[in-house]
């Protein structure tokens, strides 16, 4: 029985589409330790985790990929392949296995966004609250994993990853439109242009 639900959830994805996914997460993946050393230039010496920084960054790419397919468990399954290339390979990022939290926290927080707004695709406002939505999750993964930071502080690591996650969206937005424009969307999604008209 649990066989044929798996079954049944991974038949929904076109071969094409489990590519975007695999590409998606490995964009993710490969960002991540270019852009975290920068981010620890800033972050360093006030103590903030350089990811609540920089995480809007490689977050957004499980939000471009889910704008791309636009079909329920994109974001997990982007999240899923992203935890097991970070354990299996040990990359910049890797948390042993608490990484399933860090990691696959961010992804479901997208797919929550996704569902509470079914109709709307990928439209600005939703990619920014998934964007922003997703590095407030992991965020607070790495804090309750790691860091353990008192309250008030915790606010300001979390006002930071806002700010990341927001811009990270807004990037997850104005590449989407590039994508369209090359027509690189899974075979039945509608593209940029027909987000906004839902």
């Amino acid at each position: 029985m649990e066989t044929t639900a798996k079954k049944k959830f991974f038949d929904k994805f076109s071969s094409y589409e489990l590519i975007i996914i695999v590409v998606m997460a490995a964009l993710g993946v490969a960002i991540k330790p270019i852009i975290v050393p920068i981010a620890h230039i800033v972050c360093g010496p006030l103590m903030i985790p350089s990811g609540a920084m920089a995480g809007g960054l490689y977050m957004m790419w499980m939000v471009i990929g889910y704008g791309m397919i636009r079909k329920r468990g994109t974001a997990f399954l982007i999240a899923l392949v992203q935890t097991l290339l970070v354990v299996f390979t040990g990359i910049v990022g890797s948390h042993g296995i608490m990484t399933f939290l860090t990691y696959l926290g961010p992804g479901l927080a997208v797919e929550l966004i996704m569902f509470m707004v079914p109709r709307r695709g990928c439209n600005r406002g939703v990619c920014l609250a998934a964007g922003t939505a997703a590095n407030v999750v992991g965020t607070m993964a790495v804090n309750f994993v790691f860091f353990r930071t008192p309250g008030v502080y915790l606010i300001l690591v979390l006002a930071i990853a806002s700010l990341s996650g927001l811009i990270g969206g807004l990037i997850s937005w104005e590449l989407s439109k590039i994508f369209d424009a090359f027509n690189v969307y899974s075979k039945g999604t509608k593209g940029v242009a027909a987000w906004v008209e839902e």
